[in-house]
C-alpha cells in the first residue's frame, strides 16, 4: 500500500515537472519569437544546416528516399523536420499549435500534431526515418518514447536521436531539486526546472535496453563540451563547476529496426 502511494507520488511530481518544463520553454519561445522577427530567413538558413548534416548522417548507413514516411518526436519550434526535405514529413510536439502560430514561416513546411511522445498516435511500423533531437530528457518518460519510436518505426527503418549527457554530479544535483520539489519546496533552479532528469552516459545508453533496434552509430561528444569550459571568461559560477564536472555533452545515435 505504501510503495503504491509512494510510486503513485512520485508520477504525480514528474508530471508536474514535465508540465512545467513545457510552460517554460513556451514562454522562452514566446519571447525569442519577438527577437527573430525581421530575421527569420537567418533562422531558417542554420536549420537547413542542421537538418541536412543530420540528413548526410542517415545517408551514410541507409538510403534516405523521396517519399520517405519522416516522423520528428517533439520537433519544437526549430525542429529538423522543418528542412528535411521530406515531402511526407510529420513534427509532433505537444506545444504543436502554439509554435505554428509563433513561426509560421518555417511551420508550414512540415505537418504538425499536437501530441506527447510517450503516447504517439499512429500505427506500428507507420514512418521509415523517426527523428528526436535533444527531446526525451525534458518529457515525462524517456524510456517510453524510445519504445514508442521503436514501434512506430518500419522494419529497417532508421532512428535519428540526441540527448545531452552530463556528468553524475549533475544527476545527483538533479534528483535532489526534484527531492525538494515533491516536498513542496518551489525555489527552481533553472536547468533543473527545464529537464525531468539529467542522464548520464550510462542512463542514455540504457534507454535502448531491450528495444528491437541495432545501432548503428554511437557517439558522445564529452571531450568537446569540457573543451568549451575552458574559455577565458566565466560567466557566472556554475561555468566554474562545469570545468570539473562537464555538462551538456551531446550524445548521438543512429540505429536500425530489425526485422520483425
Amino acid at each position: 500500500m505504501l510503495q503504491d502511494a509512494w510510486k503513485e507520488w512520485q508520477s504525480r511530481t514528474l508530471r508536474r515537472r514535465a508540465n512545467r518544463a513545457l510552460s517554460r520553454q513556451l514562454e522562452y519561445q514566446n519571447v525569442k519569437a519577438g527577437k527573430v522577427r525581421g530575421r527569420e530567413a537567418d533562422v531558417i538558413a542554420g536549420m537547413s544546416r542542421a537538418s541536412q548534416r543530420v540528413r548526410s548522417i542517415l545517408e551514410e548507413v541507409g538510403s534516405v528516399k523521396p517519399d520517405a514516411r519522416v516522423l520528428e518526436v517533439g520537433s519544437g519550434a526549430h525542429g529538423l523536420i522543418f528542412s528535411f526535405g521530406a515531402h511526407r514529413g510529420v513534427g509532433l510536439d505537444p506545444l504543436a499549435v502554439h509554435y505554428a502560430s509563433l513561426f509560421p514561416r518555417w511551420q508550414r513546411s512540415a505537418a504538425t500534431v499536437a501530441a506527447v511522445g510517450e503516447s504517439l498516435p499512429f500505427a506500428d511500423g507507420t514512418f521509415d526515418i523517426v527523428l528526436s533531437d535533444n527531446v526525451v530528457d525534458h518529457a515525462e518518460r524517456p524510456g517510453t518514447i524510445l519504445a514508442e519510436i521503436a514501434r512506430v518505426l518500419a522494419p529497417a527503418g532508421l532512428v535519428y536521436f540526441t540527448v545531452n549527457v552530463h556528468h553524475p554530479f549533475y544527476a545527483v544535483a538533479s534528483t535532489l531539486h526534484n527531492c525538494w520539489n515533491m516536498l513542496g519546496i518551489s525555489y527552481e533552479i533553472g536547468p533543473f526546472a527545464d529537464h525531468t532528469v539529467h542522464l548520464t552516459l550510462d542512463k542514455a545508453r540504457g534507454l535502448f535496453n531491450e528495444l528491437p533496434l541495432n545501432i548503428l552509430r554511437e557517439r558522445a561528444y564529452i571531450s568537446e563540451a569540457k573543451e568549451k569550459t575552458r574559455r577565458p571568461q566565466t560567466r557566472h559560477p556554475g561555468d566554474r563547476v562545469k570545468r570539473i564536472f562537464f555538462k551538456n555533452a551531446l550524445f548521438e545515435v543512429v540505429a536500425v529496426r530489425k526485422p520483425d
